[in-house]
């Protein structure tokens, strides 16, 4: 069988046997060609992200069960679909295929696969921790506009690097070798790539720490350590790979350990996100959902929590002396500004924050019927405090629709 370089022009292929003899003299290492093994590896790691995919399409199916709903899906399940399409690219990257047809365009599995969405995923990671600490610390909305803001600014900076890379000569990064059917990756390349990972996550480690005090509902601080802990431990081992075994790619077990080690952290992170959550609603549904109402109720006793849905998703409304801001966890969104005011409200008190109280309101009690649960939990009331002389759904002259879809009080 013939292949083809890079230039088009024919080359007889060489003989595996002699393959692997050529690469053990010229590297001084233990090559071996891809065989069953690279197969079952694939075969499982596969699998894995499988299980992974169930979760989340769990998740999405109880998508109204709030503890889940106040992960932010929609980031969660952007953080998923990069880790699988890094998985992808780790198949071409990581030398589990033989290097013709397809794969013999390194720089796609290479530049555009595995590292653009291995950052990807931090940069993603980055954000949703970022949107917590706009809400929780600086006090600020983190709006439907802003995540989206802030999704397309991931995605146009990782493109503009891995598209400087793949302007950049194919010596200087990436290139297939056509005599040896194998894809050859520079050590500068390796080293920018690694420093720019360890760039991303310490950016988030820094978010982590700062979100170690906030409110009990939303607290991940547990969550995000062990995240962090499984990434640093990923990189440290990504740099002794990349390093001291720059031809990892070559040697069996190498490049098995690398792909099954970026299969396991890439999914313990998603699962330490959303497992808690989903194994709770399984296996203790209505009272892990109350215990977590009355964490919410409890967070402060002079703040005041606005439950609402809407065809949108859920609206968790958080106001305090320092401003009011949304969060609206249908796609990690702190909510609109204007899911919280109305033309007509009072900004400076929103409910009696006693009414908020679980003594005698939760505890004990079913919470699934709202009439059980205090007016500001509620999933179809908003109340409004009306300013003096402001109309209301009984005096207003032209009273149109409701706002938002909801009767206004």
């Amino acid at each position: 069988m013939a292949v083809f370089d890079q230039s088009g022009f024919r080359q007889p292929r060489i003989d595996a046997d002699t393959r692997v003899s050529v690469l053990n003299s010229a590297y001084g290492i233990k090559a071996a060609n891809p065989d069953s093994g690279d197969t079952i590896t694939i075969a499982i790691c596969g699998g894995v992200y499988g299980l992974t995919a169930i979760m989340v399409v769990y998740a999405w199916c109880n998508y109204n069960y709030r503890p889940i709903k106040a992960k932010g899906l929609s980031w969660v399940t952007c953080i998923y679909l990069s880790a699988l399409l890094w998985y992808i690219g780790n198949i071409g990257a990581n030398g589990h295929m033989w290097v013709t047809g397809a794969w013999t365009h390194c720089k796609v599995w290479i530049i555009w696969l595995r590292v653009l969405f291995c950052y990807v995923f931090a940069s993603l990671n980055i954000v949703r921790f970022y949107s917590l600490d706009r809400v929780f610390n600086q006090k600020k909305p983190f709006t439907r506009c802003g995540s989206l803001i802030a999704g397309v600014i991931v995605i146009i900076i990782n493109v503009v690097y891995c598209l400087v890379n793949q302007l950049v000569s194919d010596e200087l990064t990436v290139a297939y070798v056509p005599s040896l059917e194998l894809c050859n990756v520079t050590q500068g390349f390796r080293i920018a790539a690694l420093a720019t990972q360890w760039i991303l996550w310490a950016g988030c480690g820094v978010l982590i720490y700062r979100l170690r005090n906030i409110q009990s509902s939303f607290n991940e601080f547990r969550e995000s350590v062990a995240i962090f802990v499984v990434i640093i431990a990923l990189l440290t081992e990504s740099t002794v790979t990349y390093i001291h075994y720059q031809y990892y790619t070559l040697e069996k077990n190498r490049r098995i350990q690398k792909t099954i080690m970026d299969t396991i952290a890439s999914n313990i992170i998603i699962w330490l996100i959303i497992g808690y959550p989903v194994f709770m609603s399984i296996f203790r549904r209505h009272e892990f959902e109350r215990k977590w109402i009355e964490r919410l109720a409890n967070d402060n006793n002079k703040t005041a929590y606005d439950f609402t849905s809407n065809q949108q998703g859920t609206t968790y409304a958080k106001m305090n002396d320092n401003g009011d801001s949304g969060f609206n966890h249908s796609n990690l969104n702190f909510g609109e500004k204007n899911a919280v005011n109305s033309d007509y409200a009072d900004n400076t008190e929103f409910v009696d924050p006693g009414s908020l109280r679980t003594d005698s309101t939760l505890r004990g009690q079913d919470i699934y019927g709202d009439a059980n649960l205090p007016l500001s939990l509620r999933s179809n009331l908003q109340i409004r405090r009306p300013t003096l002389n402001s109309p209301t759904m009984f005096n207003n002259p032209n009273p149109g629709h409701p706002q938002y879809g909801r009767a206004v009080l």
